[in-house]
């Protein structure tokens, strides 16, 4: 099953997440099938960009966001 989930990249102590459809058996860091976002929490007040276009398409095939990803989706209102 597909999830759109976040991905940690980014230093030690400076974290920086990017937005993935991922198979939900894989690792938080493993090989994604798509980017579709990013979010800086460091940022005042936190950035998230997010492509909505490509964020309807994967929820339309069945993807699962995880619960922080459908807030964002939520803030957005993209969905």
């Amino acid at each position: 099953m597909l999830t759109i989930r976040l991905s940690r990249i980014g230093k030690k102590k400076k974290p920086f997440y990017r937005v993935v459809v991922i198979e939900s058996s894989k690792p938080r860091d493993g090989r994604v099938v798509e980017l579709v976002g990013t979010y800086d929490p460091l940022k005042k007040p936190a950035e998230i960009k997010l492509n909505a276009e490509r964020i309807k398409h994967w929820l339309g095939v069945g993807a699962q966001p995880s619960d922080t990803v459908r807030s964002f989706i939520d803030q957005q209102k993209i969905a």
